[in-house]
């Protein structure tokens, strides 16, 4: 972990700088998320402080929005297994090595997504939801980035919360 963030470090190798932020945004919730859930018991992990949404639901909504997400960057529509695993994400239990290994999957298989796409494709059309909704390809991943980070952040507060509750 560095202190410096992740998109002050420097252009990513191979990676057009139109892309890069979605990179960004999953290394700075890597390391952020690393730190702050640190030693946190599996109660404080699921803890709900003042009826907000427990860490864990955070750590593991961010795995599974991301590969949502990069479903329909990629032009495709949500399979059953996608919607039924989207049910299940506030349901407590699992750990925090658990949480963050399926982020880290999550987060790896979107870079690679990532670096295969083409910076010159960014203005295509895309469909979100089962409503369709239009979006461009670059519309999606700025919303990738912007949604990791926002419930990185959220997860944040919420291990803050727990450990300082008790």
């Amino acid at each position: 972990m560095s202190e410096i963030e992740a998109w002050l470090r420097g252009p990513v190798e191979g990676v057009d700088p139109l892309l890069a932020p979605v990179l960004y945004a999953f290394q700075q919730a890597r390391e952020d998320l690393a730190r702050h859930t640190e030693g946190l018991t599996s109660e404080q992990l699921w803890a709900r402080p003042y009826g907000l949404g427990p860490a864990g639901f955070h750590l593991r909504h961010i795995a599974g929005s991301v590969d949502r997400l990069m479903t329909y960057a990629q032009g495709r529509q949500l399979s059953e297994e996608q919607l039924a695993a989207a049910r299940t994400e506030m349901e407590p239990g699992a750990g925090r090595e658990e949480l963050l290994a399926g982020m880290e999957r999550a987060f790896q298989a979107a870079e690679a997504v990532v670096r295969s796409l083409d910076p010159a494709k960014l203005a295509e059309p895309r469909e979100v939801g089962r409503k369709r909704l239009p979006s461009t390809l670059i519309g999606v991943l700025t919303h990738i980035a912007e949604h990791t980070q926002r419930h990185t952040g959220q997860a944040i507060s919420a291990a803050k919360l727990a450990r300082a509750m008790g």
